[in-house]
Formats: structure tokens, C-alpha cells, sequence
């Protein structure tokens, strides 16, 4: 369903071509940031749940009218406090995590340079054995390969990278939830995603049309445009892009998703596990892991340690007993390592800032070699 009402579309950012600023000012200002409310984080929520709902229904799903929660909405996009991002479907990808150590000095300008790459969709600086992880999209196999190692490896500044190819998808970000909404108000919305994993594509079998291409990306920059304005910026009619888009989410090509500025929203500390577990357990193992709390992304990837698991704490106190949770429920998982991460420069083509605030945009496009 299109959202009740619209503000006018982001201006592009001097952060360089291809790069949008959020919608409302732009770029948030220097300055103390501007932190959540609860009914703030309710919003966020709620938009989890049904990102593209009308305001009169996310209104009533948090006992609020509709005028206030689109204010409210239009104040936290405008303060790249929280988004709404829109994305190909994990099934029509080859996607991978690449690890990457830099030369002294050079973490910077590396992060910085991935970061505007359009095939990869997220770059965390890390505290661990590697410097860097970059989360990668590709057309195919042949494709990853001369990406990694041709445009990130030959990047200057970068020693050495190691790929860890995605197999299967458990769960990630887009089914995460804040859980800050009362627990009544979740029955005016969306029913709950079905629980279940997607295996990643060795190979893009059906490249999505040119038409729904540009609906995409659209939608990855304000995945809550009214129709009219999205067919308008698709290069399409009002009539046009409600029908493409409707046949996109009902045969589950996109995925819509509200994300936030985790660190202002107190939830100040980022894990990455490595994790191995014997195969028979695997996709258990995962499944469960996926419906826990805290747990924003569990995916079997190539390599000894089959299991990629990150987590969002409420901070370094929270690591010991949430890896006590993982012994008492999983006992045939192995931790290998636990990376925390020092910020998140990028994630799912959003630009972030060190609080975590949206400053840009880099559409999405699979790499050229």
C-alpha cells in the first residue's frame, strides 16, 4: 500500500556522482545528534513491520494520529536517524564477505573508496585480525573473483583479502526488529515474515527488467515514495509502477526494509562471530539463530567456519552473556572469533556517519569486469 503523504524528493549530495543525500535538509548537520524518543523507536517498528503501510494505519498501530507519526517519520529521515531502503531479493544474488587488512595509514582512504563502490552494499571498519569487511554483490562467481581481487585488492593501501562466499541466507537486517512497539499494536499491521532461509545464486539468471531496475533504485533511496512520485522518477506512469511493484513484492523480488542509527539508539556494540558448526546442524542451527533478539545476520558462507553470525548489543557488557545464551542453546556451535566492529561506514548503499546517521545514497550496480 503507498504511504498517505510525501515530502519532496532528496537533492544529490556533494559526497560525489551517484551519491543522494537523505530526504528533508540533506546531510545532518555537525552538532550534537538528535537522539530517540520511545515513541520514536515504536515508529521505527513499526516500519519494520509494514515499511510501505499508510500513516493512518502505522497512526493506529501505535495510538497515535496519522499527522503526528509522519511528522515525526519526516524529522528522523531528515536526521538520517532512520530510513526506508529497498533491494533485489537475496535469491537473485551472488553476494560475499570479504575481509580486508590495510597497510598502516591507508584504513581511511580504503574505507572510503569501498564505500563508494556500487556493488558493495555494506563496509564495516572492524577491531580483529582483518581491518575491514566488505559486504559484496556480483553478477556471477567469475564475476566475484575479478571484482575482489582486481578492484579491492588493487586498491591502494590494501594487503591482503579473503572472501567468504554466501551460501545460504537465515536471516538478516530487513528481519530484524527494534521490538520497542506494544505487542497489540503488531495485529494492525503486516503479518510476520515467514520464517525460512534463501539460498544465494551462484549466477543473476533473470537480471530484473530495465522498468523494474529503475523502480529499485527509486526505492533504495526512499523505499516509501507514493506511486505518483515513484513513477515519476522510474520514468513510468503512476498506473505503471503501482502494478510492477506489486508483482515485484508478490513474487518476492524486493525486499523492503527500515533501518536506524543503531548507536543512538542505544544499542552501541556490533559482534561479528565466526562460528562453525557440523552440517547436519547447520540450517537448524541458523534458522534458530536468526530468531534471536539481537542477532541482525546469520548466513552459512564458504570456508572451515560455515557460520557468519553479527549481533547488536547494548554494549561490550552485553557480549559475555549473550555468548553464554549461544553455549546453554547451541552447544555444538564453535565460536571461532568475535570481531567487534568500530563503526559502520556503510550499509545496504546508505552512507553513514559515526553515530550511525545516514548521509548518502550509492545505488546499487553490479560490478563492471
Amino acid at each position: 500500500m503507498a504511504p498517505d503523504s510525501r515530502s519532496p524528493g532528496p537533492p544529490v549530495s556533494s559526497a560525489g556522482p551517484g551519491v543522494h543525500s537523505p530526504g528533508g535538509p540533506g546531510v545532518p548537520s555537525p552538532g550534537p545528534p538528535v537522539r530517540f524518543s520511545e515513541l520514536d523507536l515504536a515508529l521505527v517498528d513499526a516500519l519494520q513491520a509494514a515499511p510501505r503501510a499508510p500513516w493512518s494505519q502505522i497512526g493506529k498501530a501505535l495510538g497515535v494520529d496519522a499527522t503526528t507519526v509522519a511528522r515525526r517519520w519526516e524529522r528522523l529521515r531528515a536526521h538520517g536517524l532512520a530510513w526506508v531502503t529497498a533491494y533485489d531479493a537475496a535469491k537473485s544474488a551472488t553476494v560475499a564477505y570479504v575481509e580486508v587488512r590495510c597497510r598502516p595509514r591507508s584504513l581511511e582512504a580504503v574505507s572510503r573508496a569501498l564505500a563508494g563502490m556500487p556493488w558493495v552494499f555494506s563496509v564495516d571498519v572492524t577491531a580483529g585480525d582483518f581491518d575491514l569487511l566488505a559486504s559484496v554483490v556480483a553478477a556471477d562467481l567469475p564475476s566475484l573473483g575479478r571484482s575482489v581481487h582486481g578492484l579491492i585488492g588493487g586498491l591502494k593501501g590494501v594487503r591482503s583479502t579473503r572472501t567468504r562466499l554466501g551460501i545460504t541466507l537465515y536471516g538478516e537486517g530487513g528481519d530484524w526488529r527494534m521490538r520497542a512497539m506494544e505487542p497489540a499494536g503488531h495485529a494492525e499491521l503486516a503479518a510476520p515474515r515467514a520464517s525460512g532461509s534463501t539460498a544465494y545464486s551462484a549466477r543473476t539468471h533473470h537480471p530484473p527488467a530495465p522498468e523494474d531496475q529503475a523502480l529499485l533504485a527509486a526505492l533504495g533511496v526512499d523505499g516509501r515514495l507514493g506511486y505518483t512520485e515513484l513513477g515519476a522518477r522510474a520514468g513510468t506512469s503512476e498506473h505503471t509502477a503501482r502494478r510492477r511493484l506489486r508483482r515485484l513484492v508478490r513474487d518476492g523480488d524486493i525486499t523492503f526494509r527500515c533501518d536506524l542509527a543503531h548507536p543512538l539508539a542505544g544499542l552501541s556494540t556490533v559482534v561479528l562471530y565466526r562460528t562453525a558448526v557440523p552440517h547436519t546442524h547447520l540450517a537448524a542451527t541458523g534458522t534458530a539463530l536468526a530468531r534471536m533478539d539481537a542477532v541482525r545476520l546469520a548466513v552459512s558462507v564458504s570456508g572451515s567456519d560455515n557460520l557468519l553470525v553479527m549481533v547488536w548489543l547494548r554494549g561490550l557488557h552485553a557480549i559475555d552473556p549473550f555468548e553464554a545464551q549461544l553455549a546453554e542453546r547451541f552447544p555444538l556451535l564453535r565460536v571461532s572469533d568475535r570481531t567487534v566492529l568500530l563503526r559502520s561506514r556503510k550499509r545496504m548503499g546508505r552512507l553513514l556517519d559515526d553515530t550511525g546517521r545516514a548521509t548518502g545514497h550509492v545505488p546499487f550496480a553490479l560490478p563492471g569486469v
